[in-house]
């Protein structure tokens, strides 16, 4: 397996905004009994979640970031060269949405922009690709903009997802400045897995019709979906996870030559509360250096990892620190990375 390396290239700015309804998970009881509500909830440790109102998207949410960012760090719109747009929850099949949001953030037509449509590793996936395009020194800042809006995707009657996913954006500032140092990354996939999570319906391979728009009991359980809602097998991913996802931690701590002691914080995707504290024992990682969100957002996708870092470590990122991030899920797809911060600027969580 590859291992890419970057250097002189790092995240000096970032922000995040959330939707301003909040959903109290012990109160979603409409479709389940209080108990098995209960029951769930204390599982997976999601208390609350936040859900867009109708009409809004993943990239409105971004765009709520991005202003934030642009404007507390006093930034030159016109030297922004790159921006890239990390979702599954797109405003359209067609156009990209990244070419939208640099018209809608007033940046120049030499912007290079494009969309990356992956999952939960999205953001990892999105920041090596950035980093590796910032090796070019013709490229001043970049612009990372992650944004899931997962609460439209998923039954509410389906508990086995029901009670995970909440809503999303973030926007990262990238330039290049020797002083971050070296940056490591770990990418991988697995597609003959791909039918773990997955939406069937809606796509090119089934297209939408009225069948994959009815909803059906599709288990012994009652759980209720169509073909164009979300399904997760909750098992076997997690089989899956606690498999791969510490072995390739392990691997790529070994090939930095770190010890724990070098890494400051350890993040990773939010996925729920019980697969990350079993993979932060198996690890027999530092607790007090694992931030956590699951709690107030959920499991915000591919923006779980930038939405935890600017909520958790605001005001902790001051000179030099060595953040491992740790991101798996859909595809099945996971990665790991080694990333320096240096005097990172965190905005002020912004509510839309």
């Amino acid at each position: 397996m590859a291992i890419l390396e970057y250097s002189g290239v790092g995240i000096t700015a970032l922000s995040a905004c959330v939707p301003h309804r909040k959903i109290n998970n012990l109160e979603y009881t409409q479709y389940f009994p209080e108990e098995d509500v209960r029951k769930v909830v204390e599982k997976v440790g999601i208390y609350e979640r936040r859900f867009v109102e109708e009409g809004i998207c993943s990239s409105d949410l971004c765009l709520a970031a991005a202003e934030k960012l642009i404007n507390d760090n006093h930034i030159d719109r016109c030297d922004i060269d790159l921006l890239i747009f990390i979702s599954q929850t797109p405003d359209y099949r067609m156009p990209a949405t990244s070419i939208l949001l640099q018209s809608r953030l007033g940046l120049p037509h030499s912007t290079v922009a494009f969309d990356i449509t992956l999952g939960c590793s999205g953001f990892l996936y999105g920041l090596s690709v950035v980093y590796a395009m910032m090796q070019n020194h013709g490229l001043k800042k970049a612009l990372i903009l992650d944004g899931e809006t997962r609460s439209k995707v998923y039954s509410p009657k389906d508990r086995r997802s029901a009670f995970l996913f909440g809503d999303a954006g973030i926007a990262a500032l990238v330039e290049q400045n020797e002083a971050f140092g070296n940056s490591y990354f770990s990418l991988n996939s697995d597609g003959s897995r791909g039918d773990l999570i997955m939406i069937k319906g809606g796509g090119y391979r089934y297209p939408s019709s009225l069948e994959t728009l009815k909803e059906r009991i599709v288990d012994e359980y009652g759980n209720i979906r169509s073909d164009e809602q979300g399904f997760m097998n909750g098992s076997d991913v997690f089989n899956f996870v606690i498999v791969e996802v510490p072995k390739d931690i392990k691997r790529l701590i070994n090939y930095v030559g770190l010890v724990q002691g070098d890494i400051d914080y350890t993040v990773f995707h939010q996925s729920n509360n019980f697969i990350n504290t079993f993979i932060a024992r198996k690890l027999k990682l530092d607790m007090s250096k694992i931030p956590s969100t699951i709690h107030k957002f959920g499991n915000t996708s591919s923006v779980s990892i930038p939405l935890t870092i600017a909520s958790e470590l605001k005001n902790k990122l001051e000179g030099h620190k060595t953040l491992l991030l740790s991101a798996f899920g859909v595809g099945m797809s996971w990665a790991t990375a080694i990333v320096p911060f240096k005097d990172c600027h965190v905005s002020e969580l912004v509510e839309l």
